[in-house]
């Protein structure tokens, strides 16, 4: 029995032994110790939105009531909206904070309802067969959730500033109060969903500040046609340049004046002659937004599972490598320092591949500002080239209307994938760098890049050797300068020299043509959430759908909401409406002229002023001569009646070109002939 009893104490001692070690380094692959359950706010989700539908629209019928007793959508002719008309997008002098916050504040919405498990806030616990047709649903109700808080902002009017404000503080409030009752929710991560949170929270804080001010200030009146900007951009046209600028740009600019232009192109600094239109500023907002939001999944999808992978790792692993045919060690637990500082080093070439990709995102969206600006003050000087590779016609098409529409989510979606495509090729760069270069050098292992490029180096000695040749030849035997000009020399060493070479060219250019597609690639992946350059030839652009889009909406833009146009169509109005401001000012400053004069010429108009302003108004007639969108309200337009001179107001294309027009210095009055025409 003693004897036994000694062969089992042993093998009872083993076994407590190995289970102690088991349950102490075995920790790490045991389920998370916090478990995330399902949240619910006091302030339900479900009840609150049924209560801010019903209060929208209250407020929308409350508008309509108060718009329709101000004589219901009055003013259309200057650029004012109605209930029916959140925002005029067509209008450059308007405020857009506003406008782009509530654009902001949807966008986030949307970027949420991807992983989202119900969609709408009235159902919970969705099933997975309707979950698709709820997010249908979802993008339709959000944009109409929150469309009185544009109607509130672009109405001109204190009630809708009241109730604006009462909006936005009830959405705020809210939010602020679900996130502070629920900061964790199971969703991928315990707190992507406060995360997520933050752009619609500092959207909504804006309007709250921004409702207060305008009801503070008061509606504004000088909007559109009735703004100042119009003029002051066509003075800016007609404003004579000094002679100092003209000789300072004949200068050769120095080294460092030409490494400052590169980094001062990529930086926009906003112009007080020069409005972006809201289009485009709505544009660049939701792309700033969609990085975020795009960056905050590329991180939360893959990062926490890195660290779940780094914190299970035990001696397994070994045995599994082992499997493979990878040995990294005799040691068990050196293997497990080795696999975790591997994998430690993944996440750290994710990182920096998805930050460097936000940079890149951030820089070329900057970029595209400036481009944006550049192309619009080219496109209305008339320089059409600058835009589309063949002579275009700037007005509205269909295709247009529909790219002008939807250029917000076409910029959004685009930089998305961008994003998305770019991170993913970042990090394969990051990871040959790191694994193939940086270690294999530290470590004095593993060396496998190194290897092959030694077993090939007299290959590529011999590469180089040939290359330094041809340049060094080309420069100093094969070109001969002679009274200022170039001419080639010794002509028959260069015959010789081509025929020798041409085996060894054709090995070059195999490289070329591999280092051509990888900056292709790279090019094209670098620049892919641009919409304002094409990824294709000048020849092929319109084959690229994003910059077609672009080019067909910045034809509605332009033709549309022209500077110069609409600074001419004010004057006209101000001109002819009854009561109207310039007008008014205009014939004050008459009479007032008129009564000082009035003692020497005895009410006989100064000829001197009038040969002023005569000249003044064509100067300006000459500016819209060719304007695209007023050349079909000429007369001598409106008196043709065949179609195929005139079509949707504005005149065909012909073969010939037509001779420039020639500006005019009258000495006399026009008449109200030539006034019209």
């Amino acid at each position: 029995m003693n004897h036994s009893k000694t062969e089992l104490e042993p093998i009872e001692y083993s076994y407590y032994d190995y289970s102690d070690w088991y349950s102490d380094n075995a920790e790490p692959t045991k389920p998370p110790k916090e478990v995330i359950l399902p949240c619910d706010p006091t302030a339900d989700d479900r009840i609150f939105h049924i209560c801010m539908l019903s209060i929208s629209l209250v407020v929308v019928l409350i508008l309509a009531v108060l718009t329709r007793k101000n004589k219901f959508c009055q003013g259309f002719t200057r650029g004012s909206s109605s209930i029916f008309s959140p925002a005029n997008f067509l209008d450059q002098t308007q405020k857009k904070g506003l406008v782009v916050a509530v654009f902001g504040l949807v966008f986030s919405k949307l970027a949420m309802l991807v992983i989202a498990p119900d969609p709408l806030p009235f159902s919970k616990d969705t099933p997975a067969n309707l979950k698709e047709y709820m997010k249908i649903i979802a993008i339709f109700y959000y944009p109409v959730l929150y469309y009185p808080l544009l109607v509130c902002c672009t109405l001109q009017h204190k009630a809708g500033y009241v109730f604006g404000t009462l909006l936005s503080f009830s959405h705020f409030a809210v939010l602020v109060w679900q996130k502070f009752d629920c900061p964790k929710t199971p969703e991928i991560y315990k707190y992507y969903a406060l995360l997520a949170s933050l752009p619609q929270l500092a959207c909504l804080a804006y309007l709250c500040v921004q409702f207060i001010l305008l009801f503070v200030k008061g509606p504004k009146t000088d909007e559109d046609l009735d703004s100042s900007y119009y003029t002051n951009y066509v003075k800016s046209l007609l404003k004579k340049k000094s002679s100092t600028a003209g000789s300072s740009t004949t200068d050769k600019p120095t080294l460092a004046e030409r490494i400052l232009e590169v980094p001062k192109s990529y930086i926009y600094i906003p112009e007080k002659v020069f409005h972006f239109p809201l289009k485009l500023a709505v544009s660049a907002f939701v792309a700033l937004v969609a990085i975020y939001h795009t960056a905050l999944l590329l991180v939360v999808l893959v990062v926490p599972t890195l660290h779940i992978v780094r914190a299970g790792i035990d001696e397994n692993i070994a045995f599994l490598l082992l499997g493979f045919g990878i040995v990294l060690s005799d040691d068990r637990m050196e293997v497990v320092k080795i696999v975790t500082f591997y994998t430690w080093l993944l996440e750290v070439c994710y990182l920096c591949a998805m930050t460097l990709s936000c940079l890149v995102s951030l820089i070329t969206l900057m970029r595209s500002m400036v481009l944006h600006r550049s192309n619009l003050r080219g496109l209305y000087k008339g320089d059409v080239y600058s835009i589309y590779n063949s002579q275009k016609t700037i007005r509205p098409s269909k295709p247009g209307i529909v790219c002008w529409m939807g250029l917000t989510g076409y910029q959004a979606a685009i930089v998305c994938v961008g994003m998305a495509i770019q991170t993913v090729v970042f990090f394969i760069c990051f990871l040959f760098l790191v694994f193939l270069i940086i270690i294999p050098v530290f470590y004095g292992r593993n060396v496998i890049a190194f290897t092959i490029a030694g077993k090939a180096w007299p290959g590529w000695v011999t590469l180089a050797l040939v290359t330094v040749l041809q340049h060094v030849t080309a420069k100093f035997a094969f070109i001969k300068k002679e009274a200022g000009t170039r001419d080639l020399n010794n002509r028959e060493s260069l015959f010789l020299l081509t025929y020798l070479l041409f085996l060894i060219n054709t090995v070059v250019g195999l490289i070329v043509a591999i280092w051509r597609m990888v900056i292709t690639a790279l090019y094209n992946i670098v620049h892919l959430g641009r919409i304002d350059i094409s990824l294709l030839h000048r020849t092929a652009e319109s084959y690229d759908p994003a910059y077609r889009y672009y080019a067909h909406s910045l034809k509605v833009e332009v033709s549309q909401s022209h500077p110069v146009m609409k600074a001419f169509c004010g004057l006209l109005l101000d001109m002819m409406v009854e009561g109207g401001r310039a007008g008014q000012k205009i014939r004050d400053a008459e009479e007032a002229c008129s009564s000082v004069l009035s003692g020497i010429q005895e009410n006989r108009p100064n000829k001197a002023t009038s040969r002023q302003r005569i000249r003044s108004r064509w100067q300006l007639l000459y500016t819209l001569v060719n304007n695209p969108s007023l050349l079909g309200s000429r007369k001598h337009f409106q008196t043709q009646q065949t179609s195929e001179t005139v079509l949707n107001g504005t005149p065909k294309c012909s073969s010939k070109k037509e001779p420039a027009a020639v500006p005019v210095q009258p000495t006399e009055t026009p008449t109200n002939q030539d006034k019209t025409d």
